[in-house]
Formats: C-alpha cells, sequence, structure tokens
C-alpha cells in the first residue's frame, strides 16, 4: 500500500474550525473548508447570544458541516483520500476531540453511497 500524497489538518480556535488538506510533499494547501465561511459567519449572533453563553462560536453540527464542504471540495478536484495524523488528534483536549469527530464522519462520508 503506498503512503497518502495528502494530508488534513485542523486548525482549531474558539471562533472558528478550519480543515485542510495539504500535499505531503510540500505543505502548500490544496483545498480547505473553515466556519469562517459566509455561511457560518451569519450564524454567529445567534452564538453570541444563546443562553448559557459559550465562548466558542462552532460545535460539532458546524464541524459536521465543514467536513461537508471540505469533501465535497475533494471530490472536485478528484482527491480520493487523505491522511489524518491521528496522533496529534488524539493529543487534542477532549472537549476538543469530541466536537470534532463529526468532521470526520462527514469526511469519510463522501462521495456519497447511493
Amino acid at each position: 500500500m503506498s503512503r497518502n500524497h495528502h494530508v488534513l489538518r485542523l486548525v482549531l480556535s474558539c471562533c472558528k474550525i478550519t480543515a485542510q488538506v495539504t500535499s505531503r510533499s510540500n505543505s502548500s494547501i490544496i483545498t480547505m473548508a473553515s466556519s469562517s465561511e459566509q455561511e457560518f459567519v451569519v450564524l454567529y449572533p445567534s452564538n453570541l447570544n444563546r443562553f448559557p453563553r459559550s465562548q466558542t462560536f462552532w460545535d460539532a453540527k458546524v464541524a459536521s458541516r465543514v467536513g461537508e464542504k471540505l469533501a465535497l471540495r475533494l471530490q472536485d478536484i478528484g482527491v480520493t483520500s487523505v491522511e489524518i495524523d491521528l496522533r496529534k488528534e488524539l493529543s487534542r483536549l477532549v472537549h476538543h476531540r469530541i466536537r470534532v469527530l463529526p468532521l470526520f464522519d462527514s469526511i469519510q462520508a463522501y462521495p456519497p453511497r447511493g
């Protein structure tokens, strides 16, 4: 089995989640999706006003949608598989790991199986 040529990297903050697929050979970004895209920005005011208050603007649902967008973009450019740095993902805080799992699930689910 040959090694994968693309790596999925996540950048997490309290304000956004960004998923980037980079080339293993030169670390250039092939495609990406982020919760800072227009579709998600309109949700920020509702997140600010929810009760109980939270400092986080994204959740598992947003992570899942970011994963779907990334999967579609990967499909559009013909990338069929990406590698995930499991050691890095397992080193994240538990509450971050729980919220990013749907992102991985939604990427794995594409292309949709008919």
